[in-house]
């Protein structure tokens, strides 16, 4: 999402985390850490990217991350993902996260991203994406 583009009005894509927010997770200003946020739409884009590729998949980078508002204690947090690109070892992904706050009400977008993962073979060797997920 570039810098002129408005936010998104609901979740896009696929739901492929939905967790709860919970205290031991929190910064000394009582909102949930980055990192915490960051490792969650982590393990959501593996495990799409996984799905698609149909091997082990490794993060290799983080293209760009956006945090618009806190993460409450108590909050529904789920990640929808969407493939943004496909190559021949690699697949990106743009991961939103929402929060219902207190596991209630409309969807808030709180953070955003795009993931890059590339597939493993057995020996931990990168290996082409079948052409089908393509």
């Amino acid at each position: 999402m570039s810098q002129s583009s408005p936010p998104p009005q609901s979740p896009s894509g696929e739901l492929s985390l939905r967790v709860l927010a919970m205290p031991a997770d929190t910064n000394p200003a009582g909102h949930i850490f980055g990192g915490w946020a960051v490792g969650q739409m982590d393990m959501a884009g593996a495990m799409h990217a996984a799905s698609i590729t149909e091997t082990r998949v490794v993060t290799v980078a983080i293209d760009s991350m956006k945090f618009h508002k806190p993460v409450n204690v108590g909050d529904e947090v789920s990640c929808y993902t969407n493939i943004e690109r496909i190559g021949r070892t690699s697949i990106a992904l743009r991961i939103q996260m929402w929060v219902r706050r207190e596991r209630h009400g409309d969807p808030v977008h709180v953070t955003d991203g795009v993931f890059i993962y590339v597939a493993l073979d057995e020996n931990g060797k990168p290996t082409e994406i079948k052409p089908r997920a393509r």
